[in-house]
């Protein structure tokens, strides 16, 4: 039928062939002759022009025989050809034209009624639409989740392949992007268009030492790159370590000299307190900025501003509070004292040459200029001769975040690779089970086939069926993997983050995967032969 009301046209046939009081009643609650209508019914259900009916009298009595006749009969006169196979005379007797078959040949075609056309009732259906094919979707999606409905330990099964697959992408992508998330605010926590100029290893005896073991960058070095153009800022930079004491807590910590421009340059204005000036800087001002995890290591919960602190025995007034930078595998940037430059040099390390002096460019482009200008400079005012290789090395803080970004992104693509081979592995966990599946309901499949249901409506069917079952598990997957990402960002301590593009990837290719592998099964189904469907055991 083009207009899928199966159900009211089913009642209709019932009615039609005497079982309107017969409905509710299963196969095994009717007599054969009852069977025997239900079948024609069915055969009526797409209002055929043909009806070829193979001994249907056969194992019946002859009351119930003869009611099976006269409805045949009835339908023949209503316009519909009615092609009966048999071995009796008697029942032959019924057509108004007999062909006798022996050995596959006919042996003889004899007329016994009319030969005038009778007239085909009318039909009530209007004829076929475009507009009911949303009304056919509807129905395939209703059977397909009926189908789901009644198998619930396979649907349940399938459901998990593509679920655990879905959690999994989404967790990977969401510790990749955290990762690179965290790396980039490491990187952004020194500050923006940086360029980081540090001594050159030394070459003593033929053996070359560490970087920065030899330092010879002056003030001299600061005032000469502060002049080349697109500069904005330069500074030096001395370190060190020495014990600081707070009454009766202590902790070994990393000394900063720095001038006021730090602040500016690597973000670090601080969150409490004040920045230190330049007028205390050249007074040589014992003045100090803690970082996080030293406030912590020395004063716990109390508030440690205004408070007095010793460096190498040095008394210090704690003016502020540095804003949390977190910790890298190299060292933790918040376990940290912050002083004045020239209060380092002269009071608490002792030396006469900075470790490093950083540069701010005004914009990402110049960076490469800036660089050129600065080796040039800084040559010139070493002296070195054309031979000798450069005493300093200059670091574009840029190009180690698009190297460490590089890094994770590569991670990150692994990671998802990982993850997408779980979810093909669902996928084909589903195929298998949806072959088994198709197995089991051959006998169902054959019964359609043989109501007139079209290979489409099967493999629209299953591949709804197969659709629906991947955007539950890809749902739930989506549910399942987000809540472990947070599990491991909240509990493991590990960035975590979940993008909409992941979750959208993950879901898309779920629905993706569903469809692609439950198309062999569903063809399958689909090119079934409905004799064979129905004499499947």
């Amino acid at each position: 039928s083009p207009i899928p009301d199966r159900d009211v046209r089913a009642r209709e046939l019932l009615s039609q062939v005497g079982l309107a009081d017969r409905m509710d009643h299963k196969p095994n609650e009717l007599s054969g002759g009852q069977q025997q209508r239900v079948a024609i019914a069915r055969a009526l259900a797409n209002r055929p022009k043909i009806i070829f009916a193979d001994e249907p009298t056969g194992n019946l009595a002859s009351d119930q025989a003869e009611d099976i006749l006269r409805m045949l009969e009835q339908l023949n006169r209503s316009g519909i050809t009615v092609i009966l196979v048999t071995h009796e005379a008697d029942i032959a007797a019924h057509a108004r034209r007999i062909i006798k078959i022996k050995d596959g040949r006919i042996v003889s075609d004899e007329r016994t009624g009319s030969t005038e056309a009778s007239a085909r009732l009318p039909s009530k259906e209007p004829a076929p639409s475009r507009g009911v094919r949303f009304a056919q979707f509807k129905e395939y999606g209703a059977t397909a989740i009926r189908a789901m409905g009644t198998n619930k330990a396979r649907s349940a099964l399938s459901v998990l392949g593509i679920l655990i697959g879905v959690a999994a992408v989404i967790a990977m992508l969401a510790v990749g992007k955290g990762a690179q998330k965290a790396i980039e605010a490491r990187i952004s926590s020194l500050g923006s268009n940086l360029l980081m100029i540090r001594p050159e290893r030394s070459n003593i005896g033929g053996v070359r030492g560490a970087s920065g073991s030899v330092s010879r960058l002056t003030e001299e070095d600061v005032r000469v790159v502060s002049g080349i153009p697109h500069v904005l800022r330069a500074e030096g930079n001395v370190q060190g370590n020495a014990q600081v004491v707070y009454e009766d807590q202590n902790t070994n910590t990393q000394i900063v000299g720095a001038t006021p421009f730090y602040a500016p340059m690597r973000s670090a204005t601080p969150y409490y307190g004040r920045f230190f000036t330049e007028s205390e800087n050249q007074s040589r001002a014992r003045v100090a900025l803690l970082g996080q995890t030293t406030v912590h290591s020395l004063f716990g919960k109390q508030n440690p501003l205004d408070k007095t602190i010793k460096i190498n025995r040095i008394n210090f007034n704690v003016i502020g509070i540095l804003p949390m930078k977190g910790s890298s595998p190299f060292r933790d940037q918040d376990d940290l004292v912050l002083i004045p430059l020239k209060t380092a040099m002269k009071r608490t390390l002792g030396t006469l040459y900075y470790n490093n002096i950083s540069i701010e460019c005004d914009a990402a482009e110049n960076i490469p200029q800036v660089m050129e200008d600065a080796r040039r400079l800084l040559r010139r005012a070493h002296r070195l001769p054309d031979y000798k290789e450069d005493d300093f090395e200059i670091r574009n803080m840029a190009d180690i975040q698009a190297a460490l970004s590089g890094t994770t992104q590569t991670f990150t693509l692994l990671l998802g690779i990982v993850a997408a081979i779980s979810l093909l592995v669902g996928g084909i966990g589903i195929m298998n089970i949806m072959l088994v599946s198709v197995s089991e309901r051959t006998r169902e499949i054959g019964l359609r086939k043989a109501v007139g249901a079209p290979r489409r409506a099967i493999l629209s069917q299953f591949l709804m069926e197969f659709a629906a079952l991947s955007t539950l598990g890809g749902v739930m997957g989506i549910a399942l993997g987000t809540s472990v990402s947070l599990t491991l960002s909240t509990f493991a301590g590990w960035a975590a983050v979940v993008s909409p593009s992941a979750v959208l990837l993950a879901f898309v290719f779920s629905v993706t995967v569903g469809i692609v592998f439950g198309f062999w099964p569903a063809r399958k189904a689909s090119l079934l032969s409905p004799i064979e469907a129905l004499r499947y055991e």
